[in-house]
């Protein structure tokens, strides 16, 4: 078999005609037939770039790498990738090492160059945070300190609410926007304590509850960990939750508080809808990033519904969620990805690097395992 030099040359020259696509086919059996070579991996990151595949143009970059560490020309190109996406040290880093190879590679004193004087703000300081358990430690000290009712069930908190109902407090994300945040332990505890014993449930309030009510969707055999919520079958196995609207606890709406408040498990699932049809979710274009979603400044292939508030899954379900989608992904079937509560991933079904990247993707232990199929049937096991 003759060396990959003629058919490369002839992908090179199809990018620069704007066959990008053209080019991308070729680049693609090449790395089949030959590989090992840099070049060819070098040659299909430029192809997949000029389709605006930033994403999968770095994983190929990176393999070059494995095959030739330290190689100039892959490193240059993942610094542009990053000063791109903000990662100023990353881009740093890519530059030095390019530097340090070669002191006089024009293309990386360049980069060097722009990232200083690139308008950087200031690393944050540091806080050392507390670990998991010292935080759950606290909280429900702080808890049992106002005396407030409340004991562990698995990873959730059980509290006894103002109204004498039990909502269920999801401890993973109170703690994850505790490590997120600036505050110190005991002030943010202190602060949570405050919240939780200002909630209510129903109350007997229907008003209430149908201006904050919303679906949400959970695996199945979800019900043993939301004992008394009101639930019902939803799409591929999934059942349907109902929540009260709150910015940082997850209220599931009890079934016993329905006849108090005068409703009707059917009319609860119809407004719960209603209400999350009327707050459709920004769809945005998104790279993986070893195992990180990361925001991308162009088209990518994938997409994620990032609403963040938990019921992204859901809005998969409503219209105007689904016309959004046909806008970035046009009327196809898609791939979807579930295994995140503050976001879905989304790719086209016929896309099958994306819909590669999302296989390998795992899942948070609060996501949903497995992919699915979003198409005009309806949601289904992919």
């Amino acid at each position: 078999m003759p060396g990959p030099t003629l058919r490369l040359a002839v992908a090179h020259a199809l990018v620069n005609a704007g066959a990008e696509r053209e080019a991308l086919r070729l680049l693609e059996s090449l790395r089949r037939d030959f590989p090992k070579d840099v070049q060819v991996r070098l040659g299909l990151a430029r192809a997949l770039l000029g389709l605006e595949r930033p994403g999968d143009a770095e994983a190929v970059l990176r393999e070059a790498l494995v095959l030739n560490p330290g190689d100039p020309e892959a490193l240059k190109v993942l610094a542009v990738l990053a000063l791109r996406r903000g990662e100023h040290g990353r881009a740093q880093a890519y530059v030095e090492e390019v530097l340090e190879g070669d002191p006089l590679d024009g293309d990386a004193r360049l980069l060097q160059a722009e990232l200083e004087a690139a308008d950087v703000p200031p690393a944050p300081v540091l806080q050392v945070q507390a670990l998991r358990s010292e935080f759950t430690a606290a909280l429900l000290a702080a808890l049992h300190r106002a005396r407030v009712a409340c004991r562990r069930q698995g990873k959730d908190l059980l509290v006894r609410l103002a109204s004498g109902e039990v909502g269920r407090v999801d401890v993973a994300s109170l703690y994850a926007a505790y490590h997120d945040g600036t505050q110190d332990l005991s002030t943010y505890v202190e602060g949570l304590v405050a919240r939780l014993q200002g909630l209510s449930g129903l109350s007997g309030e229907a008003h209430s509850l149908e201006t904050r009510v919303r679906p949400v969707l959970r695996p199945a055999g979800f019900a043993a960990q939301a004992a008394g919520a009101l639930h019902r079958d939803g799409p591929a196995g999934l059942e349907v939750f109902y929540v009260l609207e709150d910015a940082e606890f997850v209220h599931y709406l009890p079934e016993a508080s329905l006849r108090p408040a005068g409703l009707t498990a059917e009319g609860v699932d119809a407004r719960a809808w209603r209400n999350l049809e009327a707050d459709p979710a920004p769809v945005r274009p998104v790279v993986l990033d070893e195992g990180q979603v990361v925001l991308a400044e162009s088209f990518s292939g994938l997409w994620a519904v990032a609403g963040g508030d938990g019921y992204d899954a859901a809005r998969l379900l409503t219209a105007e969620q689904r016309r959004r989608l046909v806008l970035h992904a046009g009327e196809v079937p898609l791939r979807i990805h579930l295994g995140r509560r503050e976001f879905a991933l989304v790719c086209r079904e016929s896309d099958a690097s994306a819909c590669e990247s999302l296989s390998r993707l795992g899942s948070a232990p609060d996501g949903i395992a497995g992919l699915f199929r979003l198409a005009d049937g309806g949601l289904e096991r992919a």
